[in-house]
């Protein structure tokens, strides 16, 4: 009886906001209005499958893969050196990478925004320093920055507010790795690059994936930051669904377009999920120098 209790609210908070939503959208996408009334059609998936829709949804796959994958080459070295080094500024550089997640995602991105303009802070200071060269030197450099409303200032965008999200949950794996393992690879004869390729690096891969995890599924569903970077000109599957349910009022095709979304989602998950098993399994079969 006392376990029912503590499960009633769970239970109620996923049938308000979990079951009863995702129920709302199968509803839609399912459903077309016709002569006053909603029909059971497919006609949202057909318009789903035309070539334009398609290649939105793989744009804004490959935008998040991409990003996840910059997340992580710049993620792990990060993870790794904060986990290694035992050095007094360690919690002043873990401080410094969650500071930036207290303010709003909008107003950060608003801030690169002016940052990455033609007469932004950057350009200004390229500017002045371009001109004490070519003024010494008698060059002819040219500095200044032209990637706002470009793939770059998108990809910046995505790798400023989600890299945190690669760096903490690594960070919290290596932390825990127990030492012993490395100090007995290197007994037995490891170089740094064999203990780092057979110990550390496969048992952060749960870390790693949960940090993908974490990376991509913002990524993937994200439209304020290719709307502000990119000027509008990179719609994404983000950028339609919020269209066509706040601007177009056409929640049915909305709703196809936030299932097939959470399809994308699933399948990279279930793929994560896959590999994750496969390093734990390996891991469980001992490790080999």
């Amino acid at each position: 009886m006392k376990k029912t209790l503590f499960i009633a609210p769970y239970a109620l908070w996923m049938l308000l906001f979990t079951l009863i939503p995702l129920g709302m959208v199968l509803y839609y996408s399912f459903t077309v209005p016709e002569g006053g009334g909603i029909v059971f059609s497919l006609e949202n998936f057909e318009k789903v499958s035309s070539a334009l829709y398609i290649g939105v949804i793989f744009k804004s796959v490959k935008i998040a893969v991409v990003s996840t994958l910059i997340c992580l080459i710049l993620g792990y070295p990060a993870a790794y050196i904060l986990s290694t080094k035992a050095y007094s500024k360690k919690t002043m550089l873990l401080f410094l990478f969650i500071v930036p997640m207290w303010m709003n995602s909008l107003l950060r991105t608003y801030a690169w925004l002016t940052l990455l303009q033609t007469n932004g802070p950057i350009n200004s200071a390229l500017e002045f320093l371009q001109g004490l060269v070519n003024a010494v030197l008698g060059t002819g450099l040219d500095w200044k920055l032209d990637i706002l409303y470009k793939d770059p200032a998108v990809y910046i965008g995505m790798v400023y507010n989600f890299l945190p999200f690669m760096i903490l949950p690594i960070y919290t794996v290596l932390i825990k790795l127990d030492s012993n393992l490395i100090e007995a690879a290197q007994d037995l004869g490891a170089n740094p690059v064999r203990v780092f390729l057979k110990v550390v690096f496969p048992l952060s891969v749960p870390g790693v994936v949960s940090g993908i995890t974490m990376v991509f599924m913002p990524s993937v569903t994200s439209f304020f930051i290719s709307t502000l970077l990119g000027g509008g000109q990179y719609i994404l599957i983000g950028n339609l669904i919020e269209r066509n349910f706040l601007a177009l009022n056409d929640w049915h095709f909305g709703s196809t377009l936030s299932l097939v979304l959470m399809v994308v989602m699933l399948i990279s998950m279930g793929i994560l999920s896959a590999i994750d098993k496969n390093k734990d399994a390996e891991a469980e079969g001992g490790v080999m120098f």
